[in-house]
């Protein structure tokens, strides 16, 4: 079994795998147990391939240009707060309000830093904190102050708006829910975009080149034909989808017959 994702480039990363590797390896390494009987015999063994790949497919699925963008669920920070101020008496003020925020955040599980590090300019800390992929920043100045407002910055879009303070931690609970349901959808979306059901060899290889994603297509079964589509178009059987309907049709390469379509692309 295998996780197939579909990066940004169009092209196929195996994520994660699982094998049924049935006694082979107990019989080598006369690793065994004792059955209900008291008999012993050889285990049984499976091998699960879950791991940083899943780390570098999360990477190249949603970042952009200014660095990474992480889904809120898995983000190590969720929230960073970050004060914009002059003077040493701005500083005491805003820390009294954030302070307050953050205790609130962190009631309700959210993860947030508040970074008031002042070796640091505020332009310095934006940029930074949007390399690092935080899902949300929050900045606060003395004309926020005044206002009882808080700059709220989301990460998946770049887009900005003013919140008051009251009731905000409820407000960015609900926002980091939103980033995570868009980030999902935006990917989903684009996998739907480029998902493309191919009958003909020639429109495959051209759309290949043009499109790139996953082709769905029928296949004869054979490991020539699989062989030759590889060598010819560098393109592979990704998986053939546990979900896949039975459906009549012919090989796009041989025309012989085929029951359900596989899925192919090139990959990583």
């Amino acid at each position: 079994m295998t996780i197939e994702a579909l990066m940004q480039d169009g092209k196929a990363l195996q994520s994660g795998t699982s094998h049924f590797l049935g006694q082979n390896f107990a019989k080598a390494f006369d690793v065994t147990f004792a059955n209900k009987e008291g008999k012993l015999e050889h285990v049984w063994a499976t091998s699960w391939g879950v791991s940083t790949r899943l780390m570098g497919a999360l990477v190249m699925a949603h970042s952009d240009d200014n660095g990474l963008v992480l889904p809120p669920k898995l983000a190590p920070i969720q929230v960073v707060i970050v004060p914009i101020y002059k003077k040493a008496e701005e500083l005491e003020r805003i820390d009294e309000v954030v302070n307050g925020l953050v205790a609130k955040l962190k009631g309700l599980g959210i993860s947030v830093k508040y970074d008031n590090d002042d070796n640091r300019k505020p332009g310095w800390k934006f940029a930074e904190y949007e390399l690092k992929g935080v899902p949300v920043r929050l900045a606060i100045g003395p004309r926020d102050l005044e206002n009882g407002t808080f700059e709220v910055a989301r990460r998946d879009n770049m887009s900005k708006e003013t919140m008051p303070l009251e009731g905000l931690e409820n407000k960015i609970q609900a926002l980091l829910d939103d980033i995570q349901a868009s980030i999902y959808k935006k990917a989903l979306d684009f996998r739907t975009s480029k998902t493309t059901k191919v009958d003909d060899y020639e429109e495959f290889k051209r759309l290949l080149d043009e499109k790139g994603g996953f082709f769905l297509c029928h296949w004869d079964g054979t490991s020539e034909t699989e062989e030759l589509i590889k060598n010819e178009t560098k393109a592979t059987i990704r998986c053939i989808p546990l979900d896949a309907p039975d459906e009549a049709g012919q090989c796009m390469v041989t025309g012989q017959p085929s029951n359900k379509r596989v899925v192919f692309a090139r990959s990583y």
